[in-house]
């Protein structure tokens, strides 16, 4: 069984029921569960004091033991604020031996993102406590994915996706399409050519996920990858107003700029059920007429 050491650098944990249930889950399963008394923890909107947010992130780097695995409390915001104070070279130094296995998505993607760009660290974007952990009732597709990222040296991910014919090899990379966004300009963007692209985000209209897409294509980025692969887009639906546009009309608008494929239909992002995918891992992608596969290697795992 595994340790898992909580950290809550993001926003406040509103729904405290969840986290707990999330909690006991992972206790009832034989693991460990450290650092449980950040959960409560709140300033304004926040988890906790700029100070104790930013002691969750840097206070990784004095973490003991191997097969600890790092988990986010959930997202909201404030990663972004810690960027500038955050021990990129002291958590880079601890990753070299016994690695820490450190997930989340949604908000904390700045953070994974910069460790990606600054010392080439990978991260795993999955599950969190509180939203998936912690879910009414524990999903089993999302539980099952998340081990497979974390056990496996060389794992697959297959789905029903929807794109042209392609194969290509590349470092995968991506997250929450806002976060990521957020970082353009900065040292904490990764400069990833030839890549595979995984994007997501939650409750945004479709032409606002247009807009962010588009400043990442004006940008050159897209442009420079080998592929981009679309996850799950929650509360996006078109109103009244759009008059047929939808995510699928946004979708085939950035296709048309563009001579890389955009694979979509990847169960990755804010729904109860989603993959687990090692940001700064090598991927090797396959689409055709039978589906899509992911081909994933060289993060590190549990050891046994």
């Amino acid at each position: 069984m595994s340790q898992f050491h909580l950290i809550a650098p993001s926003g406040y944990c509103i729904n405290q029921e969840a986290a707990q249930r999330g909690v006991q889950r992972l206790l009832e399963s034989g693991h460990q569960v450290e650092n449980q008394t950040i959960i409560p923890r709140r300033q304004q909107r926040f988890a906790g004091t700029q100070a104790q947010r930013l002691n969750d992130i840097n206070g990784l780097v004095n973490l003991k033991g191997e097969n600890n695995i790092v988990l986010a409390v959930r997202g909201g915001y404030g990663a972004s604020r810690l960027l500038e104070s955050i021990d990129w070279a002291g958590l880079a130094k601890r990753q070299q031996h016994d690695p820490l296995l450190i997930c989340g998505h949604s908000d904390f993607t700045v953070i994974q993102l910069g460790l990606l760009a600054l010392h080439n660290v990978i991260t795993f974007s999955g599950p969190m406590l509180a939203g998936n952990f912690g879910a009414p009732e524990l999903d089993a597709f999302t539980q099952e994915h998340f081990w497979r990222a974390l056990r496996n040296p060389t794992f697959n991910i297959e789905w029903q996706g929807d794109g042209p014919d392609w194969e290509c090899e590349g470092q995968l990379w991506g997250g929450n399409l806002a976060m990521l966004v957020s970082l353009i300009g900065t040292p904490w963007l990764p400069d990833i050519d030839d890549g595979i692209l995984v994007l997501e985000d939650i409750n945004e209209h479709p032409f606002r996920v247009e807009r962010m897409l588009l400043q990442l294509y004006h940008a050159g980025i897209l442009a420079r990858q080998s592929a981009i692969v679309l996850g799950s887009f929650s509360g996006s639906a078109p109103n009244e107003y759009d008059a047929g546009y939808s995510l699928e009309t946004m979708v085939d608008f950035i296709r048309s700029r563009l001579d890389i494929p955009v694979i979509t239909g990847l169960a990755f992002g804010h729904e109860l059920q989603t993959v687990t995918l090692p940001l700064g891992a090598q991927a090797f992608l396959r689409h055709d007429n039978s589906g899509s596969r992911l081909t994933i290697s060289g993060h590190p795992v549990i050891k046994a």
